[in-house]
């Protein structure tokens, strides 16, 4: 399947509060991993699977991001700036981008601080082949006590969105990475809202779905998160650097 044609939000406009004490004076997504920011390893990943039109929703500190970026060419994308002038939570920022959607039968979202080793041309061909409002990438983590969790029945329809427990145990969680059919815009209302908490739970009746991905996730939400990313990332490329040498 070609995702040519797919466009791609990635939600870049929160305010990063728990990162402040390790970045004071950047936007979470700008976070270093190496020698690059976060953000331009998930439009790499895009890039490399089809995805070269991208919408980001931008607010805070949203020039750090267009001075890095600006129109996406050194990276092989075409990159559009839906801005915030205030916070409007994930819901919001999708819904402040529905004119850069027009005419699109589905689009990807992904939030923009998060990694998740996905296959995006396997979730739209599940989302499609469902006829899905909404498909979502899972993942199980060993500790879900800071996540809500989801429950699907055995076609993988979403049955259930439950609250954050505390309770480390292992767990389905949501990846941040959807597939969403364009009438899902008409269900979300202009504002300030949240995809987790206002949107998703009332489109169950409509027909959610979910994929479990096998790949590596990694969420840079907290110090102790981005740390252990840039742990990852410094082995990794050590990795390939000693493989090159071999």
């Amino acid at each position: 399947m070609t995702l040519v044609d797919t466009k791609a939000v990635v939600l870049v406009g929160g305010l990063g509060t728990r990162l402040r004490a390790v970045l004071p004076s950047l936007p979470k997504p700008m976070a270093k991993i190496g020698d690059q920011p976060f953000l331009g390893l998930l439009l790499r990943q895009l890039e490399s699977q089809g995805l070269r039109n991208i919408v980001l929703c931008t607010g805070y500190l949203a020039d750090e991001i267009e001075r890095e970026f600006g129109d996406g060419s050194t990276l092989g994308v075409r990159v559009e700036y839906s801005k915030e002038l205030h916070p409007l939570g994930t819901g919001g920022a999708v819904k402040h981008a529905e004119t850069f959607l027009e005419g699109l039968p589905d689009f990807l979202v992904m939030n923009g601080d998060s990694f998740l080793e996905a296959d995006f041309a396997g979730l739209v061909r599940v989302h499609r082949m469902h006829g899905a409002f909404a498909t979502l990438a899972l993942v199980s983590v060993e500790n879900s006590g800071r996540y809500g969790t989801v429950r699907t029945d055995e076609s993988g329809r979403v049955v259930e969105f439950c609250e954050k427990t505390g309770r480390d145990c292992p767990s389905l969680i949501s990846a941040g990475v959807y597939v969403f059919s364009h009438a899902v815009l008409d269900h979300i209302p202009v504002g300030q809202s949240s995809l987790e908490r206002d949107v998703f739970p009332r489109l169950l009746t409509d027909g959610i779905y979910a994929v479990r991905q096998e790949g590596l996730f990694i969420d840079i939400g907290t110090p102790a998160d981005y740390a252990h990313a840039q742990e990852f990332f410094a082995r990794v490329s050590s990795h390939e650097r000693t493989s090159a040498k071999a």
